[in-house]
């Protein structure tokens, strides 16, 4: 059995309740927009509404926009839905909070018993989530970049990892070169690095492949597709193995911006866990023996042998005057060739069950 903890919760690969991480990104700046509230307000806005529908984890991305992309760096995401076609434009909207509001955001999870993760996209932010977040996030962007890869693992906290994009060569350099530096806890997380994702290309089959390539590690799934009715994508991938989710949250899919669209929201989350207590519920127990609750049914339900006509003492046992009926108060069937040619000591009235007591 493999298990970790993250912050309040232990995570173990054979515990189907998952630790769920709600991806609030950047979402609450257009939540702040929509509701005309600062931006701190927006975000702890949506923390509660994460707390209140379920989730183990809010999660955050830090950064300066002029520290992650060039102004080369053009647009992966589905332009339609989001139009900024260049990443330094879009990444500038998304970087007016200082660690002062991050800190403070931290602690207002922390009172309402969530974890706050983060990803940090820089050496300086990387050092900020570090005093702040019981585990740190690695976004697949950065599964290759080896450099921030050290400087994280020395901080010696629970990683999580995600492999969008990745090659399993990839995957393994990432964590060697993340082991090499510290025993960290890590959590691979399969991605697919595309906005949004096509559920055609989901391809849940890696959690099971990381799993069994990766097998002393938690598994777990970042997810981009578009949220589906019922969150059965989510739940196929709790069944597959996956012990950690993420997946972008908010409090309004229609709002415009790069993670909205294909984000759940609180009743979607809602609906998720819920999934996930009904699967926790009819799975139950692992060896096969007769429930309490199936007693009645052996009793009444199965079968024994019964005279058909009246046996008084000296009769034989034969295959002309026994059938074999319900309930199962009598010899069991099994036992009819070892009672076959027996005597009858004492009286059996026609449709009575046999039991041993009637027979020399």
């Amino acid at each position: 059995m493999v298990q970790i903890r993250i912050g309040r919760k232990v995570i173990s690969d054979s515990d189907l309740n998952p630790y769920v991480i709600a991806e609030i990104g950047v979402n609450y700046y257009e939540i702040a927009d929509k509701l005309s509230l600062e931006l701190v307000d927006a975000a702890k806005l949506m923390i509660k509404r994460a707390k209140d529908s379920g989730a183990d984890a809010v999660k955050f991305q830090i950064y300066k926009a002029d520290r992650l992309a060039s102004k080369n760096a053009v647009a992966y995401w589905d332009l339609k839905e989001n139009p900024v076609a260049n990443q330094l434009e879009l990444f500038k909207k998304y970087d007016k909070l200082n660690f002062n509001d991050y800190e403070e955001l931290a602690k207002y999870a922390t009172n309402l018993c969530l974890d706050f993760i983060a990803t940090p996209f820089d050496e300086e932010s990387a050092k900020f989530v570090a005093q702040v977040s019981p585990a740190i996030k690695i976004s697949s962007s950065d599964i290759n970049n080896i450099p921030f890869l050290k400087l994280i693992a020395r901080f010696s906290k629970p990683i999580l990892l995600s492999t969008g994009a990745a090659n399993v060569a990839e995957i393994y350099k990432a964590v060697s070169t993340i082991r090499e530096n510290a025993e960290n806890d890590i959590v691979l997380l399969h991605c697919i690095l595309e906005y949004p994702v096509p559920y055609r290309d989901a391809n849940l089959n890696m959690i099971r492949y990381l799993k069994s390539v990766f097998p002393d590690f938690i598994i777990g799934y970042s997810d981009h597709t578009l949220p589906d009715e019922n969150m059965l994508l989510l739940t196929v991938a709790i069944l597959l193995g996956a012990r950690v989710i993420e997946k972008h949250f908010t409090l309004d899919k229609s709002l415009p911006g790069n993670d909205h669209f294909h984000a759940m929201d609180a009743e979607d989350l809602k609906k998720f866990k819920k999934n996930v207590g009904l699967i926790q519920e009819i799975l139950g127990r692992y060896t096969k023996e007769p429930l309490k609750g199936e007693l009645i049914s052996r009793l009444h339900a199965r079968r024994s042998v019964f005279a058909i006509k009246d046996l008084k003492p000296g009769d034989i046992i034969t295959k002309d005057n026994i059938a074999i009926k319900r309930p199962a108060t009598g010899i069991p069937p099994e036992f009819l060739d070892t009672i076959l040619g027996k005597s009858v000591k004492k009286k059996v009235e026609k449709d009575q069950a046999i039991t041993w007591d009637h027979l020399l």
